[in-house]
């Protein structure tokens, strides 16, 4: 599950919360060439010493066997994946910033790009995402506490899918495999989290100054009181998220976003398993694609690369499926929902970079207050407000 780590949020809320440097991930020559190296290796070991290990190295000659009309379906998936994700992003962030659909596009492809190169967790993309929030007009607070709820509806489809379907497999109301430890084990974990996040949305909105009121005046205590803005504003977050959801006509694209973007996932994957004539239940496909996805949190895998490969075919393998035919699949899903969209990504990061541009010209040019610069992102922010 990529979600905001502690460094990521401390970065958002700023040593003096005005932290808005750009981010260089794709202009650092030495920080790309370490990616580079490190997602080549994981690849190769993934990809050509894997299959040779367990005894399946003639299957990767069967990846150009793939239907072409299953893997068009497939593809025709990932645009409505992407589509939802930025209709996740727009819904969430939308209702403080007029953003248009195309910087909406930018700023979620590009951070998507910066998550799945230069972070496990999602880090990179929550400070590139942060960034241009920032330099939309989008105060500190509100910036991070929404990041937080773009993510926490986001991932509570993610667990409450594999809390109901763990359990109804378990339980046979769905039919196919269900060994405990693909099944009720992560259900059980899910429905941990969801218990965890809706303790911390009981987190008090003035958190950090009660502890300000208590702690001592001195240097571990001023360091206690700024980790403090993580869990007040994750808690902050989360009550977004549940408003959002609570208010159909606040949060139904956003709801449709989270939705839809984990349904797509799912469908680029189901396709994948058609190319290649392999026959696969649906709850079996959902449950070994959301238990597979947890190894997104392997720390030293950028993005996941690898460990969520390597993840998804071990379950499927678990769950009874033929090796072969779960290493070609699983490929394909990979290249199409995973690596096919990183090059728009990366373009989408330096066309960001113009549009921050262009925003902070016309705010140069436009007194504040007319009728044009009321329509420019985040024009109608002018203070700190709460989340």
């Amino acid at each position: 599950m990529s979600g905001p780590d502690a460094d990521a949020l401390l970065y958002a809320e700023g040593e003096n919360g005005e932290n808005q440097d750009e981010p260089s991930f794709f202009e650092d020559p030495k920080r790309i060439a370490q990616t580079v190296v490190a997602v080549v290796v994981l690849v190769a070991a993934i990809y050509y010493l894997f299959p040779r290990v367990v005894g399946i190295e003639d299957e990767i000659a069967r990846l150009g066997d793939g239907d072409p009309v299953w893997i068009t379906v497939a593809l025709a998936f990932s645009v409505l994946m992407f589509a939802s994700y930025v209709g996740l992003f727009k819904g969430v962030v939308g209702q403080k910033l007029r953003l248009r659909w195309t910087e909406s596009y930018q700023i979620t492809m590009a951070g998507l790009a910066a998550t799945r190169l230069f972070s496990a967790g999602g880090a990179g993309g929550i400070v590139l995402t942060y960034w241009a929030l920032r330099k939309a007009g989008m105060p500190r607070r509100e910036s991070a506490g929404r990041m937080v709820a773009f993510l926490v509806l986001l991932y509570a489809v993610y667990m409450f899918t594999l809390l109901i379907n763990g359990i109804l497999l378990e339980t046979g109301v769905f039919s196919g495999p269900n060994p405990a430890g693909l099944t009720i084990i992560p259900a059980a974990f899910a429905g941990g989290v969801i218990v965890i996040f809706l303790l911390i949305a009981l987190i008090p909105r003035d958190f950090q100054r009660r502890l300000a009121d208590a702690s001592p005046d001195t240097r571990l205590g001023r360091i206690a009181v700024r980790v403090a803005s993580v869990p007040e504003t994750m808690a902050a977050g989360t009550r977004l998220a549940i408003a959002i959801v609570r208010d159909p006509r606040r949060g139904g694209m956003a709801l449709a976003g989270a939705v839809g973007f984990w349904a797509a996932n799912i469908a680029i994957l189901w396709a994948s398993f058609k190319a290649f004539d392999v026959s696969v239940g649906g709850a079996v496909i959902v449950q070994g694609f959301f238990v597979g996805m947890v190894a997104n949190l392997f720390p030293f895998a950028p993005g996941g690369v690898g460990a969520v490969d390597a993840g998804m075919i071990g379950t499927f393998v678990l769950f009874g499926l033929p090796s072969g035919a779960v290493f070609a699949a699983v490929l394909c899903y990979r290249v199409i929902a995973f690596w096919l969209p990183l090059p728009p990504g990366v373009v989408a990061f330096f066309q960001l970079r113009g549009t921050v541009r262009r925003w902070e010209r016309e705010r140069e040019n436009v007194p504040v207050g007319t009728e044009v610069a009321e329509t420019l992102p985040g024009a109608s922010i002018t203070s700190e407000s709460k989340v």
